[in-house]
């Protein structure tokens, strides 16, 4: 959605706390101890509770929670290092993407920090519906 995220692989609880509370970020977690922190209970680190085991109804409890827009920036971070993409030419990509690829796409973006290269395949069609569904509801 174009949103900065971050995904915690620590295990302890502080850190993670105070990696929030140092970035400026939303927790969202199923840990019901973090949300009775004093941190979070007292409103200077905000935390979101979710609620539901279904992907969908996750989204849907963050985006209304926040107010999110999910025409904000779609596919503008990369989905692995969470930089910002940038443009890059067919044939700056040429050698980077399988021939089909190559053959059947104009439009690339690349990570800055990874590499990573995207471009508007079936995956980004099918993620695009997908954000269109919470757009509804």
């Amino acid at each position: 959605m174009g949103y900065d995220a971050r995904f915690f692989h620590g295990t302890d609880d502080a850190d993670l706390v105070a990696t929030a509370l140092a970035e400026g970020r939303v927790i969202l977690t199923r840990d019901t101890q973090i949300m009775k922190r004093r941190v979070v209970t007292n409103g200077r680190l905000k935390a979101i509770l979710i609620q539901s085991d279904e992907p969908e109804q996750q989204m849907c409890q963050v985006i209304n929670t926040l107010n999110l827009d999910c025409r904000f920036r779609p596919f503008s971070l990369c989905l692995e290092c969470n930089q910002p993409l940038q443009e890059k030419s067919k044939q700056q990509v040429k050698d980077r993407v399988p021939p089909y690829v190559f053959q059947t796409q104009d439009q690339y973006m690349e990570c800055p920090a990874c590499h990573r290269i995207y471009w508007r395949g079936t995956h980004w069609q099918a993620m695009t519906q997908r954000l269109k569904k919470f757009m509804k509801g």
